[in-house]
């Protein structure tokens, strides 16, 4: 049984990752007018009440990580503060372009295309090696900018279907001004599945992912493993993605965004680690190149 569980693993690739595709003090959200009523007001209300595990945590800056399972979907949530101030974050983060750049840092995504005048991104999923783009599964992701002023960004990647009966994709991804000219931000990443997902998931889970663990604890010095593993790993390394890019947004900086965010990721060696630096850089290197070519090639 293993034995076939492997072999529908190797088979399905990186669909397996596809099904999976995010203080020294107390942090202190900054003080806004009392117009201001919503979505910023209910985000900085979330980070106020996860100030305790911001400031102490695991992830040693100021994160928590959350995630949840249901019959047929999977979601993660990323909230933090970054170090940037709100106009930074929102110029960075609001056209679609830039969105390609983070998505690309991850080490599943060969490729990302806008298409429809910035209606689309075309994001190729593939292995955590170089390989022909034919070889990927591309996933079509609505790209919806919801509210951006002043105070407040929201933007939003969906998708109705994804490899293996996959469905419902969505990335959203929302901002707000905080004290100190940091930003609270807060990622979420989420997809429903069917049948074929979870035999796939399963095969993995039980050959190519048995090792592998999430980042909430689950008793005796360990940590959650499954499906919930899964998704906390990717939200975790789309959330450094966006972190890596802010650091460097500019299109010269390519070579700082790859050695931001594969440092990062080593961070957390024992959820994250999959490759080496030097075949990372290689492989992004190439598939950074390869996106400035036609489509056809």
């Amino acid at each position: 049984m293993n034995t076939i569980l492997a072999s529908v693993a190797r088979r399905t690739g990186l669909a397996i990752v596809a099904i999976a595709l995010v203080a020294a003090s107390a942090p202190a959200l900054a003080q806004q007018p009392s117009t201001d009523t919503g979505a910023a007001a209910a985000l900085r209300a979330k980070l106020q009440a996860l100030a305790p595990q911001l400031e102490r945590n695991a992830f040693r800056r100021p994160l928590a990580l959350e995630s949840s399972e249901a019959a047929d979907r999977l979601s993660g949530d990323v909230y933090a503060l970054v170090d940037h101030p709100f106009a930074r974050v929102s110029g960075a983060l609001r056209e679609p372009a830039a969105w390609c750049q983070v998505l690309m840092l991850h080490l599943n995504t060969k490729h990302c295309a806008v298409k429809g005048g910035g209606a689309t991104l075309a994001v190729a999923i593939g292995r955590k090696f170089d390989q022909p783009l034919s070889d990927a599964q591309t996933i079509a992701f609505a790209y919806t900018p919801g509210k951006a002023d002043a105070n407040y960004l929201n933007v939003r990647l969906s998708a109705d279907t994804g490899p293996l009966s996959t469905r419902d994709y969505s990335i959203v991804f929302e901002a707000t001004p905080a004290d100190g000219g940091k930003t609270a931000i807060h990622l979420r990443y989420a997809y429903a599945y069917g049948t074929a997902a979870r035999l796939a998931m399963k095969g993995y889970l039980a050959t190519l992912g048995s090792d592998k663990v999430g980042f909430t604890p689950a008793g005796q010095g360990g940590y959650i493993g499954g499906v919930r593993g899964v998704v906390e790993r990717n939200t975790m390394r789309y959330y450094l993605a966006i972190d890596s890019y802010l650091d460097a947004p500019a299109a010269g900086q390519l070579e700082q965004r790859l050695g931001a965010w594969f440092d990062a990721t080593e961070q957390y060696a024992k959820q994250l680690h999959e490759i080496e630096k030097s075949d990372y850089l290689t492989m992004k290197r190439h598939e950074f190149q390869r996106m400035q070519q036609p489509a056809a090639s």
